[in-house]
């Protein structure tokens, strides 16, 4: 799931990596807005109001919205940063750190996010910004740009450019569009389902309810570093029994 990367992927690969990250920034996303009334899971809206704010002369609201937009690029520089370090290395769990610290930064809204609302709300849109500025870079290098999960405008339009091309082509090339779009209903579908389940527990939870996308992050985690370890051990027997 995280660890195949580039031409290694398969589509099984993209739809386990795309299901389990896209239902965690749905989940983040509703949390996230419920709580400060701010998105949390892409720029694109606080980028319109930065330049709208700095075109008032309203400088620190405008600030805001930057630090917003800087929050999330800096989550992504941090993840491209990491895993070009431990690629360089050849290390086969490149993907652990941007994971676990992604878990941690959920885990600080999760727990302390209640003082953080009453002292420093946008705190909260910062850490959850950089959180999933992280996951989006992460899941964009491993799948070589074939998967995003942190936002859906880019999804709907290639969806609509795949269903329309399904009129115009037959055979290898339909199969490709069908994986394509199968991919990207997943992604769509996973997302709405965290969202829904995020504002179906809001009430009741907080922001505790994102504890669950830590929980979900972290079974990902082991799951995918039990198969590897797996693989590397029969490599390893695979080699001694050549070697004999």
């Amino acid at each position: 799931m995280f660890r195949h990367k580039g031409k290694n992927r398969t589509l099984i690969h993209n739809l386990r990596i795309a299901t389990l990250l896209s239902f965690v920034a749905g989940m983040v996303n509703v949390a996230g807005f419920l709580a400060v009334q701010q998105l949390t899971t892409n720029v694109t809206g606080h980028f319109a109001f930065f330049v709208e704010e700095i075109y008032t002369l309203n400088v620190w609201r405008g600030l805001v919205y930057f630090l917003f937009v800087f929050f999330f690029f800096l989550g992504s520089f941090t993840s491209g940063a990491i895993l070009e370090y431990h690629n360089r290395k050849n290390n086969p769990f490149i993907f652990v750190a941007p994971i676990l610290i992604e878990v941690s930064l959920l885990l600080i809204v999760a727990i302390g996010g209640n003082y953080l609302l009453d002292h420093a709300p946008n705190v909260i849109a910062y850490i959850l910004l950089f959180a999933m500025g992280l996951q989006n870079s992460l899941v964009t290098l491993i799948s070589n740009s074939v998967v995003r999960t942190t936002h859906l405008t880019g999804l709907f339009t290639d969806l609509g450019i795949e269903i329309s091309q399904l009129f115009f082509h037959k055979s290898e090339k339909r199969k490709k569009l069908l994986s394509s779009i199968e991919l990207r209903v997943s992604i769509i579908g996973c997302f709405f389902l965290g969202g829904i389940l995020s504002a179906l527990l809001y009430s009741e939870l907080g922001l505790h309810i994102l504890l669950i996308p830590c929980v979900v992050l972290l079974i990902g985690l082991v799951y995918d570093s039990i198969r590897l370890k797996i693989q590397l051990l029969k490599r390893g027997n695979r080699h001694k029994r050549n070697s004999n």
